[in-house]
């Protein structure tokens, strides 16, 4: 008996806590889900339905960054140009851009610089999902924080649902695990919240927390000291601080850019970073294309091109390593294609709970006012 005073009160208030969260929250949990589960083969439908995701392989040579970004200047004069990415031998180079007030990708040839495609980011369609998925088109500070305490309020309702789904008898704990589809469908509803729930809810929170990246720093922060075991690695941080030297006559966007295609050769992606002359020129290389994982990284003067630091992907410690391997374990990409079907499916089976809860609360609720008449 003093077990199941112990466990009454505890199963009352998650019940409470899961009910009223649930409530609030369900909405915001069944948009980013969905929208997630929409994102995650984005890649793959581009590939399909759009004719500049794809070049011609010559043995030319890619064009230097800094050609790139004058003949996007060219074409829209003004617009910021600091990020270049090389997504592989057979796709476009592309340059992100913002052009009075709108973010844009400009992707060009990377051999002969022929202009092929301007992605408005305020029309493209799996923009508007990603947007609507990180922080529902709402302003993004405002909207990153809706998000993200939804998000830690969903964790808290998966906590709670295993509380409310776990047997009273141990000797039940079979049935628990099982749908009687055979029942009638509120019932099949209720097994499908509750099981699918427990089923998923491991997956479930790792697909938030990954997600929480994107929102909080302190995510960030604490999955750097769980991987490094509290540890704060000096070899993980760049140099920022740039003592400013003469400018050589050469591009050193592109000296760097060179310089990393030959300290990388095997590598299918690349990418070059400037913010000014006060911080470093970065460069990136990933080992496949359009898979943002096993990044290594190279730091130079802005304005010497000189090599400040070199940050290969087998030097990172395993915090920075967690830190950057996030989007790829959010979206499934980190497992391949295996790791996508897993997201999608997982992102359904997410979007779904708040459905079936608020079916089970509006039946239960009916039968109450049903019971009282």
């Amino acid at each position: 008996m003093k077990k199941k005073q112990k466990r009454d009160p505890l199963r009352k208030w998650a019940g409470k806590i899961h009910l009223w969260l649930g409530l609030l929250t369900g909405i915001i949990v069944f948009i980013v889900a969905i929208t997630g589960c929409i994102y995650v083969f984005h890649d793959e439908i581009k590939d399909e339905i759009y004719d500049y995701r794809f070049v011609e392989k010559q043995e030319s040579g890619y064009l230097p960054p800094s050609e790139i970004k004058e003949i996007v200047q060219s074409k829209y004069p003004g617009t910021t140009d600091d990020f270049v990415l090389y997504a592989g031998q057979d796709r476009p180079v592309a340059v992100y851009g913002v052009y009075e007030e709108t973010p844009y990708y400009y992707y060009l040839n990377p051999y002969t610089g022929e202009f092929l495609y301007s992605q408005d980011f305020t029309k493209d369609f799996f923009e508007i999902v990603k947007a609507l998925h990180m922080y529902l088109l709402l302003p993004e500070e405002i909207g990153r924080q809706v998000v993200g305490i939804s998000t830690l309020i969903f964790i808290l309702m998966m906590i709670t649902g295993v509380i409310l789904w776990w047997p009273k008898k141990l000797k039940n704990l079979k049935k628990s695990l099982k749908i009687k589809w055979n029942a009638r469908w509120r019932r099949v509803n209720y097994d499908l919240h509750n099981i699918s729930g427990f089923y998923l809810h491991i997956l479930a929170i790792v697909l938030a927390i990954t997600g929480l990246y994107f929102s909080y720093d302190w995510v960030k922060d604490g999955l750097y000291f769980a991987g490094n075991l509290g540890q704060d690695v000096e070899s993980d941080h760049h140099i920022e601080n740039i003592v400013q030297k003469p400018r050589i006559s050469r591009e050193p966007i592109d000296i760097a850019f060179v310089e990393t295609l030959e300290k990388a050769p095997e590598h299918e992606m690349y990418f070059v970073w400037t913010e000014g002359d006060h911080h470093p020129v970065v460069t990136g290389a990933y080992t496949q294309s359009l898979d943002y994982d096993h990044q290594s990284n190279y730091y130079f003067h802005p304005q010497t091109a000189d090599l400040l630091q070199e940050q290969p992907y087998e030097s990172k410690s395993t915090g920075l390593k967690l830190q950057e391997m996030s989007y790829g374990i959010h979206t499934g990409q980190y497992f391949g294609m295996t790791g996508k079907i897993i997201a999608f499916i997982l992102s359904i089976f997410v979007a779904s709970l708040p459905v079936t809860g608020f079916i089970v609360w509006w039946g239960r609720k009916n039968r109450v006012k049903h019971l009282t008449r």
